[in-house]
């Protein structure tokens, strides 16, 4: 059954990124790994290089999965908003054209969870 709204719902979002002091919304995922069921969002100055998040951010969030030590980020297949993506890990969010709420994703060739079960 279809349902129609009495009246419109408008209001200013609560996550707008001038509400993260500088700082904006990136979510990212790990492809074939459904232990993480979904993107992780994080707050990062868009200022920040591509690299610190490698490898400082990602080693916390998905280093206890087994797999997450054999990585070799050179053969990571990136997607941003499910299009093939490269970024470049010298540069800043900013440069790789990351914008706020911006969803990335990884896929490690090789590397499809604990005995490859994706999990």
């Amino acid at each position: 059954m279809a349902v129609a709204a009495v009246k419109t719902y408008e209001f200013p979002p609560a996550d707008s990124v001038d509400k993260f002091h500088g700082a904006q919304l990136l979510y990212i995922g790990w492809e074939d790994h459904l232990l993480f069921c979904a993107p992780f969002a994080f707050p990062f100055p868009p200022t920040m290089r591509f690299g610190d998040i490698l490898a400082g951010v990602l080693p916390g969030v998905f280093g206890y999965h087994p797999d997450f030590a054999k990585i070799d980020w050179a053969k990571a297949e990136w997607f941003k908003s499910g299009q093939p993506w490269q970024p470049d890990a010298d540069k800043s969010l900013a440069e790789n054209g990351l914008k706020h709420k911006d969803v990335i994703r990884f896929r490690t060739p090789g590397l499809t969870g604990i005995k490859g079960s994706c999990s």
